[in-house]
């Protein structure tokens, strides 16, 4: 029987108590669903806060296998636990991409479906969810139900961003993109200002990759002076020789890895600030090339353990989007409150998102901007200001990066939130499926928890 052990998200903030339980098999998983009135289900573990952590937690490590690929029409079936990186790695080579990718190939297609993840495309191509056909979910009671967006479409929509709070995602079915090559034909930009970049980014709606490192520290004219990387699949007669020749197959790089954790005070104003400056500078004000697409979808994705840059105690990493009519007047305002608090961070992205999505599912129309910070308690007092500012201009935050957001918060964001509630509550009436993060935010309940009403 699995012993309790402390576990913890990508971000390493919070930690938790629990016990993780290991399935292969639907009969496996419908044994451990009856032996355990509450639990909830973890993938690859790239969550970055406690939306994955429960004192039971039923893993799809081992539950990870193609079932079925049409190659004529590019749909696929996958098992939950599969992990995108090995999908990727069978796929690319025959011409075959996912049709939208978080910033990291080490998450499970069952997470990517609980978060409804999206890419540098949503303002073309919408989020993951808009690409699902169909779902296998088992239920509290542990029976089986497919489900499509006509064939019991309320579990559907409700389970696509859902937080593995609807049930435990069996298989995936989802049309694959066609590839002529492993490349992106990239162009590259420097921009000034926030304004500067935000015309640049309305300027590129044509193309389908559209992203921004953002300098979070600069301020005066210089407020969100940015780089802008935009990018489309490159055809395989566009490329230049030697890479035409293995146009599917990229020669595989050298991966770095961060063996220890840092000391906790290495990252700090003057460090970030002099990281930024030479990020910056080095950036050509115009520049095409082509870049392999796991340096353009999956940068930190080279180095591995890239998390313990933050120290032992860990990251939290704060993700908003502000609806497009107020997102220039917003994003000046964060910005410049997180400038004066110098609580910088370097890997700082700025995206613009499409029309909304559904239900608990993140994106909505305007920009979305990232932040990662150092858990400490000037942080999180920071954080409240901007939880402030963004809820003055309508904005929301990413449930798969929280780690402190409160009740209130989250209540004033979700205008779903009530009709996901009553689905989820159809489905699992005696709230089987709970996480740390649902129970700090009091997901599965009508009203916030007791000690989240006054915050």
């Amino acid at each position: 029987m699995p012993t309790e052990q402390q576990i913890s998200g990508w971000g390493r903030f919070p930690k938790a108590q629990g016990q993780q339980h290991f399935y292969r098999s639907e009969s496996e998983l419908a044994a451990l669903v009856a032996e355990h009135p509450h639990c909830i289900a973890r993938g690859g573990g790239r969550a970055y806060g406690d939306s994955a952590l429960a004192g039971v937690m039923l893993n799809s490590k081992h539950f990870n296998h193609v079932r079925a690929f049409d190659r004529d029409s590019g749909l696929i079936t996958v098992e939950a636990g599969l992990i995108l990186a090995d999908l990727l790695a069978a796929f690319v080579p025959q011409g075959w991409i996912v049709p939208v990718t978080p910033g990291t190939q080490f998450v499970s297609i069952g997470g990517m479906v609980a978060s409804d993840v999206h890419g540098k495309n949503h303002h073309v191509d919408g989020s993951f969810g808009q690409h699902i056909q169909s779902l296998r979910i088992m239920m509290a009671d542990g029976s089986i139900q497919q489900c499509s967006a006509t064939d019991n479409a309320d579990l559907f929509h409700a389970t696509i961003g859902g937080m593995g709070l609807t049930g435990i995602i069996l298989t995936v079915s989802f049309r694959m993109l066609p590839i002529q090559s492993a490349w992106i034909r990239q162009e590259t930009r420097r921009c000034d200002s926030l304004d500067a970049v935000m015309d640049e980014f309305e300027q590129s709606q044509h193309w389908k990759y559209t992203v921004a490192w953002i300098d979070c520290l600069s301020q005066g004219e210089n407020l969100g002076r940015s780089v802008l990387f935009r990018g489309e699949h490159a055809s395989r007669a566009e490329l230049p020789m030697p890479l035409a020749e293995r146009a599917l197959a990229p020669k595989a790089k050298r991966k770095l890895n961060v063996p220890f954790n840092f000391p906790r005070g290495l990252l700090n104003r003057w460090t970030v600030s002099a990281f930024n400056e030479v990020y910056f500078r080095r950036a050509p004000e115009k520049r095409t090339d082509f870049v392999d697409y796991q340096s353009f979808f999956y940068p930190l994705d080279a180095i591995h353990n890239w998390n313990r840059i933050y120290g032992k105690k860990g990251f939290v990493q704060y993700q908003c989007v502000i609806p497009k009519a107020e997102s220039r007047e917003a994003l000046q305002k964060l910005l410049g409150l997180i400038a004066s608090a110098g609580e910088g961070s370097f890997l700082a992205v700025l995206k613009l998102f499409g029309p909304q999505d559904g239900l608990l599912s993140f994106p909505t129309e305007g920009y979305t901007l990232a932040l990662d910070f150092p858990a400490k308690p000037s942080v999180f007092a920071l954080l409240d200001r901007l939880d402030q500012v963004m809820l003055e201009h309508h904005g929301r935050i990413y449930l798969t990066k929280d780690a402190r957001m409160s009740a209130h918060t989250l209540r004033q964001s979700y205008s779903e939130l009530s009709h996901w509630q009553d689905i989820a509550n159809l489905y699992d009436p005696k709230q089987r499926w709970q996480s740390e993060q649902s129970s700090r935010l009091g997901l599965r309940q009508s009203e916030p928890p007791k000690e989240a009403q006054n915050s």
